[in-house]
């Protein structure tokens, strides 16, 4: 029974070597490569111990990842956090909700997606740029606000 957990456990390690995971995600791996039950809350508890599992470090990281580098909305990194496994409690106590920084990521992604929507009418390019910050989870109310202060020219 030992080899198997150290199997488990070089299983994981191998998994966190390559990118930080949240508990669920590791208990669904760990479960898809074939380990029991038991053997895989084992290995998460070794884990935790050791402290090479935190989901809230982990949340604080994707927090920033999904707001500074993918320009998702609020709602958007929360959806992205939930997706990776990261409890409901510690997304919320991650995220304050705080609708400026959400204008501020929106006005930085229409700037960096409008130099290539520039040959378009100003009707198709204002609606690419609308559609583009809804995908990301924008709310109505922060695009409007954010392409209202965007002109649109027909030469530039």
């Amino acid at each position: 029974m030992i080899g198997l957990h150290d199997k488990a456990r070089q299983y994981a390690l191998k998994l966190l070597s390559y990118r930080g995971r949240s508990e669920e995600e590791l208990k669904e791996r760990l479960k898809k490569k074939g380990f029991t039950k038991p053997v895989a809350s084992s290995t998460i508890n070794y884990l935790k111990h050791i402290g090479l599992i935190d989901d809230r470090a982990l949340a604080e990281t994707l927090k920033r990842e999904a707001l500074k580098t993918k320009l998702l909305s609020q709602y958007g990194a929360r959806r992205f956090m939930l997706n990776r496994g990261i409890p409901r409690e510690i997304v919320d106590m991650v995220f304050s909700q705080d609708e400026n920084e959400d204008i501020e990521n929106a006005g930085k992604l229409v700037d960096k997606k409008f130099k290539s929507y520039r040959d378009y009418s100003p009707e198709t390019a204002r609606r690419r740029l609308h559609n583009l910050l809804l995908r990301r989870g924008y709310s109505i109310e922060t695009i409007m606000t954010v392409l209202k202060d965007k002109t649109f020219k027909e030469e530039d």
